[in-house]
């Protein structure tokens, strides 16, 4: 599995459409070493680094997009 430091530059535009979030943005994608860190269990993962104010946008498109399949769930009749 191959790993990545991902630093985010700019967001360009976010939307939410048929159950998926697109971000144009421009980022560092950085190749990270598979070696476990002190903090880890020896399983090797991806990191996005994001400023407060992106992530505030995907927090409140991902709220949008759970309330839409919310909406879209069947309603219990009891």
């Amino acid at each position: 599995m191959k790993t990545y430091q991902i630093e985010l530059q700019r967001v360009k535009s976010m939307s939410n459409s048929h159950g998926l979030i697109h971000v144009r943005m421009e980022a560092i994608v950085l190749p990270r070493p598979a070696r476990p860190d002190a903090d880890d269990e020896g399983t090797p993962h991806s990191v996005l680094s994001l400023s407060e104010d992106n992530a505030r946008v995907m927090l409140l498109l991902l709220k949008q997009q759970i309330a839409e399949f919310d909406k879209k769930k069947a309603k219990s009749r009891f």
